[in-house]
């Protein structure tokens, strides 16, 4: 097995809003924000090269929406999902898979683009299936007020139109110990409705991808919840566990959305779990 970072691009979002009840005063010293309160974000997704599969976790936004749109998120830097692709040798047609820890448009836009002609859309990855599960299915295809603007309806359906759509098999409990895609899966319904966090044993490390439950290195107090949460006590109840049991068996969580710090451990303290080390994807994975 080998493991590639996928840098999809780069966006800004509200600060207040990815911190919700915490001050500016004090989130501000972890992630700063600009003269907007906008604060940097990734779109870091992971490639998993297994035998003959190879799987995308997370697509990032995409390009199709239109400017008005991505004028809302301030893109910023030139990462892109091809070029990602093409500096470890691949392309998308190589993609087998494409896993989406869940359906916001900032983690599946990428997995559907225009068709030639701009009269319809279809699938980015011609050559892969796509793997949700039915809850979050149910739940992103009917969405709620709150989550609506999150859930495109043109990012969603095409999957399912293509004949491309597959569901994951879900316990009964919170953690799947192997899935289909030869990697456990963590179940959180906090964010939203059974977001999917892959645990992925690699040269004998557990490399955690950490999506929403976890999006920046300062998001580990157990406050610092996101506004962008549908059951906010949850994430904390959920947050807690998985960072307890992360500082307890060393695994590297993989921050999908901290554009600076791109996989950290974290560690016991009087305070509660925090930051231990910080990594690069190259001393980790590659």
């Amino acid at each position: 097995m080998k493991l590639y970072p996928i840098e999809s691009g780069n966006f800004k979002l509200d600060g207040g809003a990815m911190f919700g009840v915490v001050p500016k005063s004090i989130w501000n010293k972890t992630n700063p924000a600009d003269a907007n309160n906008l604060i940097d974000m990734a779109a870091r997704c992971l490639l998993i090269e297994d035998g003959d599969r190879l799987t995308l976790i997370d697509t990032g936004m995409g390009n199709k929406q239109n400017d008005k749109f991505f004028g809302y998120y301030s893109l910023w830097g030139d990462h892109s999902i091809d070029k990602s692709l093409a500096q470890w040798g691949f392309n998308r047609d190589d993609i087998t898979d494409v896993f989406l820890t869940h359906l916001h448009f900032d983690h599946v836009g990428g997995a559907i683009q225009w068709n030639k002609d701009r009269t319809g859309y279809e699938p980015a990855f011609k050559n892969a299936h796509f793997w949700t599960n039915d809850n979050h299915w149910e739940w992103a295809t009917k969405p709620n007020a709150r989550e609506k603007a999150s859930f495109l309806s043109e990012n969603i359906l095409p999957m399912q139109q293509s004949g491309q759509l597959k569901f994951v098999n879900r316990p009964e409990g919170a953690f799947l110990e192997q899935s289909e895609l030869s990697f456990g899966i963590l179940f959180a319904d906090g964010h939203t409705e059974k977001q999917m966090l892959p645990h992925i044993n690699y040269n004998g490390k557990t490399i955690v991808y950490t999506a929403d439950l976890l999006p920046t290195a300062g998001h580990i107090p157990l406050p610092y919840v996101m506004g962008y949460d549908t059951r906010p006590l949850l994430t904390i109840d959920e947050k807690e566990k998985f960072l307890n049991e992360a500082a307890d068996n060393g695994y590297y969580l993989m921050l999908g959305h901290d554009a600076h710090n791109e996989i950290i451990t974290v560690q016991k303290t009087d305070k509660g779990v925090r930051l231990k080390e910080v990594f690069t994807c190259a001393d980790i994975l590659i």
